[in-house]
Formats: structure tokens, sequence, C-alpha cells
């Protein structure tokens, strides 16, 4: 499946993207969460977790691919000045899987719905990656409920388009060559779930939480990793409903990864294949970057910060420094 989304951060969640799956019942999220469902269209729930803490409301939303248990390691970090939780999108996880639905403002809308449920009082949303829609769905069409956005690699053009940076046509003008990509899971690396972390550590140069890899897959009869639960036509149908937004009317905090890490998987290529990847990533480099300074012009007062050479999954592989830039954006809020 090609996505025609941020190319390069698309390209790296694909590579990254957890096989997961549900292994036997001894196995417990060690992460201090609470798990509840909310209703937030016809026969749509969608599961939502609490961190707990206490404070201005922070809710964190996944990327394309993931759920809110992305976040298990990284949440919990902001409860002593904040109340957290994270919202799996309909089509994911444990979450509802509805035939239709998904264009970016019903995705929304949905969240907005989470917010109505649970009584949220202009809470602080940060979404990373495909997460970006939904905050400027809501932070432009009701600014209102929301004191602050938090982008987290998220500001690409299914969040911010006024045709100028790293456009849709763009991106599939260069997915017409794309690169090479890394080695797959073998069968040794989906024996077990430590076995699949290793595998992500090892070549995408990311270890997601546990409980990220669990929500997705499902489990073959000998306890391997088995086949996606989500299903095939949800991705397609998130990508069909992208809108253009330009008007985005929050506070606002742009973390990008630019220009992104190398793949560790890349230092056993042949030469030639580095060669090529590392001329593809030098073209979405340049994409990104106009990307950046169209959003940084075109979002009055937003904060961009740019982190070298770190991992699509920001969060994870540069966590300290977006700890920082979080929590100073966050004490500047009313």
């Amino acid at each position: 499946m090609s996505l025609r989304v941020d190319l390069r951060a698309t390209l790296a969640l694909m590579l990254a993207l957890p096989l997961w799956a549900q292994e036997p019942a001894a196995w417990t999220d060690p992460s201090p969460h609470r798990v509840q469902f909310v209703t937030v269209d016809e026969n749509v729930r969608l599961e939502v977790l609490d961190w707990g803490g206490s404070g201005r409301p922070l809710v964190f939303l996944p990327g394309l691919g993931n759920t809110a248990h992305v976040f298990d390691d990284f949440a919990p970090k902001f409860t002593a000045g904040y109340h957290v939780y994270g919202i799996t999108r309909r089509g994911f996880g444990a979450s509802s899987a509805p035939a239709a639905g998904y264009g970016a403002d019903r995705l929304g809308d949905d969240v907005l719905a989470v917010l109505d449920s649970l009584k949220l009082d202009r809470p602080v949303l940060a979404g990373h990656s495909l997460g970006g829609e939904e905050l400027s769905s809501i932070g432009s069409r009701h600014p209102e409920r929301v004191a602050g956005l938090i982008y987290l690699d998220a500001g690409y053009s299914y969040a911010f388009d006024n045709g100028k940076g790293m456009t849709v046509e763009a991106q599939q003008e260069l997915a017409k060559s794309p690169p090479p990509q890394g080695p797959p899971p073998n069968a040794g690396d989906r024996a077990s779930f430590t076995a699949l972390l290793a595998w992500s550590a090892r070549t995408n140069g990311v270890r997601p939480p546990e409980a990220e890899f669990r929500q997705t897959l499902t489990t073959a009869a000998d306890g391997s990793v088995g086949m996606s639960r989500t299903p095939p036509k949800v991705p397609p149908a998130i990508m069909a409903g992208f809108k253009k937004f330009t008007d985005i009317n929050r506070p606002v905090l742009a973390i990008y990864a630019i220009p992104k890490a190398a793949a560790p998987w890349l230092k056993d290529a042949d030469p030639p294949v580095r060669a090529a990847v590392q001329a593809f990533s030098g073209k979405i480099d340049a994409l990104t970057e106009k990307q950046v300074k169209e959003f940084e012009n075109g979002v009055p007062g937003a904060k961009v910060v740019r982190i070298a050479n770190a991992n699509h999954y920001v969060f994870l592989s540069n966590e300290a420094e977006v700890l920082r830039e979080m929590k100073a954006f966050l004490a500047t809020l009313k």
C-alpha cells in the first residue's frame, strides 16, 4: 500500500509499522492507565486511555496505523502537571472499525465527542503524524474548544496545505520511484514480541511500548505474531478524506524531525542501496523544509522546532528534547 501523505514520514511509519498481536493472557500492560470506551457515533466506540494526573487536560492522538498505546511510556511523564489522556481513532486497535466515517472532519468530530463525554474543558491536543489532521480540523473549525495544539512531526499536507509546501502532488511524483526498503521481519522476528521489539529497534531505530505491538495483529496458533486486525479499507478511506487546512486559530507548537535519522538497517546495506536511499531522503528533506517554512509562515504565532537526525516517532527517539519543548510551550498557555 502506498500512502499519499508526508511521504518520508509515511515510509518511516510503514517501515516501523509494528506487527502486533494478542499474546497469552498472562501478559499485563505495565503502563499506569485506565481503559474506557466512549461512544462517538452510532455503533462506534473509541478506546480512551486515562493516565490520571491533575491540572489541565492533555490529550494525545496517535498517527496512522498506531493506537493510543504508542504513548504508554511518554504520556505518564506529564501527569505531575496535567490530566493525561489518549484516544485510539476509529478503525484501529480496540476502537470500532465501521464501514464509513473516515473523513478529516468526522475524525475531528470523534475527538470532540470524547471531550464532551469526559467533560474536558479546553484541553491541549498533541497529535503525532496523521494526528495532525484531527488537530487542524478542530483548530480551524472549533478553536474555542482547545487551549493549544502540539504537532509531533505532524504538520504535513494532511494538516496544513496552502499549495506551496510538501503537496500531495509532489509526494505522488516521488512515489513513482520509491527507494529500497528495509528488511521485513522474518519468521524468527515474528516468533515473539520480544523478538519483534528487537527487530524494530535493530531495523528502524525505535522500540515502541510492547502494548502498542499487541493491539493490531492477531496471534497464530503457535503463539507467533499473526496478521493485521485493521481492515484493509481503513487507511485508504482516511486518505480519501483528506482536506486542505490553512486556517488554524490556536496557539501551536510544531516539532519536526528534520533531517530524519537514517534507519539502522542502512549500515549493512550494499553501497548502491545506501546511495539510492540517501538520494531519495535528500529530496524528501528538501520538500519537508518547504513544508516547515510554509507552516511557520502560514500559522500565526506558531512555534516551530526542528530536531535533526530524529526518527518520525520523535517522541520515542528524542524524548528529552520533545519533553522540554512541550513543557515550555504548555507553560505559556492561558
